[in-house]
């Protein structure tokens, strides 16, 4: 068992063009390589939400509110 050849690939391809249609074949290739691109950011820690708390706003009266 190793890597598919060329042809294997494009046999794949193929398969995978008739079931699903050729229209939705990009957007399974570019939900993929979103989801390993945000595999790779994790395993090197970057994180791009920012999770540590923040001090509550403290909330002073104006002259306007009365």
């Amino acid at each position: 068992m190793g890597c598919p050849s060329l042809q294997e690939g494009l046999i794949i391809l193929f398969v995978l063009a008739l079931i699903l249609g050729a229209s939705r074949l990009p957007q399974i290739g570019d939900g993929l390589g979103r989801a390993i691109r945000n595999f790779k950011r994790s395993l090197k820690g970057e994180n791009e939400i920012d999770v540590t708390p923040r001090e509550p706003k403290k909330i002073t009266p104006s002259d306007d509110d009365t």
